[in-house]
């Protein structure tokens, strides 16, 4: 196929506004998939994590053939944390359909990635996603997006912007409001009429940036990005530069197109496309591959800098290796070597404390998936509280990374919401009524003051808030804030928890574990109810006696545990304690596990300032 009949578009939202369920009807729409063919909603989100939260991680490409044109269409994330994969995904395509909720509106995501697409060149066919939602107003978003546009610097071609209104869900696109709803083919006729055909010169040397890659246990890595110029097939010989500036020559063993879900080998490759290369031995996002005769190598994709750190270390507990199957620090640094090869946005760095690795991202979200990842697949770990990377200014002052906030809760709520934000030092830029009920407040706040806040959100709000953050700039740092205003109960000893030990520690605080479960010595069981640490025993036994009391045959009833998932962990642990991750359990431990060496060691700072 021709460069001329090929459209390559990628579609960039905020969070949760219908990307995925979009693409899903357009694959429907262009017949991707045989009649009768079972196909799983959302069918993009090809991995378990993405299936179980309902957001995309890692951009994915697909096409259709529509009126005998080709369009590549890229699926990328929504969330702020991956960000480095929409960054250079957008190189690879000529335009953006921006989706903006009918319902929502203009998000803080939807001005990150459409700033980053205006940066790049691109113009945006917006599409007003969800019109089918009760309560809508197509108008008055419209009126978001252009306000949007004019903040970000739009040129006047890009504020020339066409417009459709959709329901991905429904599966059908109307070019005017009013118009009767049949398919999703006006969408398709628009991308073929107002996205510029893929250019490239077919007869210039081959040139290709790997903007993401894929590995296959059969077909070893696959470079997946757009042919800028020139032509290749199976059995060509080309040259890889990698990242360091070394070269390594390789026989291209297969170029594969994409169709629908599926992969397809081509018999060639053409400038304009988007196609996959395999044959490579070594492979990073943001190499070139280039002609061996006439190279010419294109710069390194540029993304953003980490703000969030943690340190991920060998599990050094008393039930190490029990549950997991990869547990030393050689295979810790084997994964995560391997992981930075695709994630860009990430950073790893070796550190004084042999088997402790520091590891930078764009946020929570963007660690605490790479460590359940991890977890599945085998690996134990302990993991540290996240701390935000500070740097300093050209007048050597320290700043730190803050955030844009916006959240959207019941009216009867925001009262303790705006107070703990207050106390959090977030400076409130907006408060507005968003819907019938319903408050919407707009922060600026240090990153720092936003770990260990989600969980208590959802608590303030009765789970009925939504908050969205979005990386906002480097100001100077502001006073200490102390986010977790209680202790907690740590166990004394190793051995099993049972009902006895647990229903008279009750009234200390709330329980994180149940009878029944393996507990050892520095080990984090519950939240004390006080704001000091309090050592306890939940494998206390009841004493038998021969003797019978009035109370020996009480019942004990036990309130029920507060479930632990990872991002509560992450967010509610202090820079003394760990999560221990493994394949089956997540566990808060003290560092230092031995209740009277964590004593000794807490009076050392005192006894220097005497």
């Amino acid at each position: 196929m021709s460069a001329p009949s090929i459209r390559n578009v990628a579609i960039i939202a905020h969070v949760d506004h219908g990307k995925t369920t979009l693409v899903d009807g357009l694959l429907k729409q262009a017949g991707s998939f045989r009649t009768g063919e079972v196909v799983a909603e959302r069918a993009m989100d090809s991995n378990d994590l993405e299936r179980e939260r309902g957001i995309t991680i890692l951009s994915k490409c697909t096409a259709v053939t529509w009126k005998g044109t080709r369009i590549n269409i890229v699926d990328t994330p929504g969330h702020a944390d991956f960000g480095g994969e929409v960054e250079r995904v957008l190189g690879m395509v000529d335009s953006v359909l921006l989706l903006v909720d009918a319902y929502e509106g203009a998000m803080p995501q939807t001005r990150f990635v459409t700033q980053k697409a205006f940066e790049m060149g691109l113009s945006p066919i917006v599409v007003v996603n969800k019109i089918d939602r009760p309560g809508v107003d197509p108008h008055q978003v419209m009126d978001q997006v252009f306000e949007l546009f004019m903040s970000l610097g739009a040129t006047d071609k890009q504020l020339d912007f066409p417009v459709i209104y959709a329901s991905g869900r429904q599966g059908y696109a109307i070019r005017e409001l009013g118009q009767t709803p049949v398919d999703l083919g006006p969408m398709l006729d628009l991308i073929v009429e107002k996205v510029p055909a893929a250019d490239g010169d077919t007869s210039g040397p081959l040139q290709m940036q790997v903007a993401t890659l894929d590995y296959d246990d059969y077909l070893g890595y696959m470079a997946i990005g757009r042919m800028r110029s020139g032509r290749s097939k199976v059995g060509d010989r080309v040259l890889l530069v990698h990242r360091d500036g070394k070269k390594e020559e390789f026989r291209v063993q297969k170029v594969l197109g994409f169709q629908g879900l599926k992969r397809f080998e081509l018999a060639e490759a053409l400038a304009g496309d988007i196609v996959a290369f395999t044959g490579m031995s070594e492979l990073n996002v943001g190499e070139t591959i280039t002609s061996i005769t006439d190279p010419r190598v294109m710069p390194l994709l540029k993304v953003d800098a980490p703000t969030i750190t943690m340190n991920f270390q060998v599990n050094d507990g008393p039930f190490a290796g029990r549950e997991g199957k990869w547990v030393t620090s050689r295979n810790l640094r084997e994964r995560l070597d391997r992981e930075i090869k695709s994630n860009v946005a990430l950073r790893v760095e070796e550190t004084a404390t042999a088997g402790v690795f520091k590891v930078s991202g764009r946020g929570e979200l963007h660690l605490s998936v790479l460590i359940e990842t991890m977890r599945r697949e085998g690996y134990e770990l302990c993991v540290s509280q996240p701390q935000v990377i500070l740097l300093r200014d050209a007048n050597g002052k320290v700043t730190e990374p803050y955030e844009d906030a916006v959240i959207d809760m019941d009216e009867a709520y925001s009262g303790a919401v705006v107070a703990e934000l207050n106390r959090r030092l977030g400076i409130m830029q907006d408060m507005r009524p968003s819907a019938q009920g319903r408050t919407r407040l707009e922060y600026r706040i240090p990153a720092r003051g936003l770990i260990g806040y989600r969980s208590q959100f959802m608590t303030d709000t009765r789970g009925t808030g939504v908050l969205y953050t979005q990386f906002a700039e480097y100001g100077l740092q502001g006073a200490d804030i102390r986010t977790r205003a209680n202790g907690v109960l740590v166990a004394t000893e190793e051995g099993t928890s049972n009902a006895y030990g647990l229903f008279y520690l009750q009234e200390r605080g709330q329980m994180f574990i149940g009878p029944s479960v393996h507990v050892y010595g520095g080990m984090i069981v519950g939240i004390h109810a006080r704001d000091n640490d309090l050592v306890i025993n939940p494998s206390k036994s009841k004493k038998l006696t021969n003797i019978r009391t009035t109370a020996a045959d009480e019942k004990l009833v036990l309130a029920p545990p507060k479930p632990m998932s990872l991002e509560f962990a992450l967010e509610f642990i202090n820079d003394d304690e760990l999560v221990e991750v493994t394949p089956l359990s997540i566990r808060l431990r003290k560092q230092i596990l031995d209740h009277n060496v964590r004593k000794r060691y807490e009076k050392k700072p005192a006894e220097i300032d005497d």
